[in-house]
């Protein structure tokens, strides 16, 4: 594969993006990673693997900045110059960490969306024991139900490809109960479309079972997505400060805690965000992903691994998945 990672996009960059696509570069000899940055700003070194190279751009889009706006004025900006080298076929993926709406508008303006897809979704990785890729995480606020029914699609290849699965994902619709009349009006007609779809679709999710391995994927609209995964993410972070706290306040804790540490380290590094790296944003032409903004050098590293073992033609398969289910539902036939 060949990724164009925006160099000047997170709260870290460039130095962080810089030092994590090297490494990742180190573990890739068979991929090309390209740096698109504004000269001067990028500096790798001299060290550069031969399969990294630099594509000059303009500034980043400020995190605080309205993403289409500066688009529009900054045409050559960094994560706009990535996406247009997806579009033009010199990239196969674009990473950035910088601005998510930049992200995400770059991707929509520049690369395009799929045919039949009307918005694209996030969809990001929840860390349980059992993992689960989560969508939509935050593009598309306010949903119709056909663009629920087109994210479980789009998250069940994705997943298949992500997970390794050999049997097809099992796909959940979050609610606030389980039975099918339960949610708003939006919840019971995407309900029923994913259950008419022929999609592998268990039913609806409530939030104190999203941990527990029920469904590869999960289905909501971008709004209480992104509310799930901070939440998950808060509230693992709290309880992990919690844990700490208990093993280190006395001395027969701390004994205690350093027969524990092997498994306790296990326990943070598996709910670490920077183990995951980035969220694919589905439903464009292209693989688009999107880091965490305040990414460091190993978020930066596991990203482009996580890029690179999903695969070329990724939006292909995506495409060619959800043209059938179009087809077959004009059919009218079970999709």
């Amino acid at each position: 594969m060949r990724i164009a990672v925006d160099a000047l996009g997170g709260d870290n960059a460039p130095r962080e993006v810089v030092t994590g696509t090297i490494a990742a570069a180190r573990k890739l000899p068979d991929d090309e990673l390209v740096l698109v940055g504004r000269p001067g700003l990028i500096e790798p070194g001299s060290d550069l693997p031969q399969n990294v190279s630099l594509r000059p751009s303009g500034d980043a889009v400020g995190m605080d900045e309205e993403p289409s706006a500066t688009l529009r004025a900054h045409p050559d900006a960094s994560v706009a110059v990535a996406a247009e080298m997806v579009r033009d076929g010199e990239a196969d993926a674009l990473f950035s960490a910088g601005n998510t709406g930049a992200t995400v508008a770059a991707a929509l303006l520049r690369v395009g969306r799929l045919d039949g897809c009307r918005r694209p979704a996030i969809a990001t990785v929840l860390p349980f024991p059992s993992p689960v890729l989560l969508l939509d995480a935050g593009a598309t606020v306010s949903c119709r139900p056909q663009d629920l029914l087109n994210f479980a699609i789009l998250g069940g290849v994705f997943a298949r490809r992500y997970f390794g699965l050999d049997d097809e994902a099992r796909i959940g619709l979050v609610n606030v109960g389980e039975e099918p009349g339960k949610g708003n009006d939006l919840a019971k007609e995407a309900y029923r479309l994913m259950d008419e779809s022929g999609i592998r679709f268990v039913g609806n999710v409530e939030g104190r079972d999203i941990g527990r391995g029920v469904a590869d994927v999960l289905v909501t609209d971008g709004f209480t997505g992104n509310i799930v995964l901070k939440t998950a993410e808060g509230v693992a972070r709290e309880i992990l400060l919690m844990v700490r706290s208990a093993v280190t306040s006395g001395a027969l804790s701390k004994l205690a805690a350093g027969v524990l540490r092997p498994r306790l380290l296990g326990v943070r590094d598996q709910v670490d965000p920077e183990n995951y790296g980035g969220s694919f944003l589905l439903g464009v032409r292209g693989s688009v992903v999107i880091g965490h903004g305040n990414a460091h050098a190993r978020g930066i590293e596991n990203a482009l691994l996580g890029i690179s073992r999903t695969g070329a033609g990724l939006s292909e398969n995506l495409q060619e998945v959800l043209s059938a289910h179009r087809l077959r539902s004009s059919e009218g036939r079970p999709a």
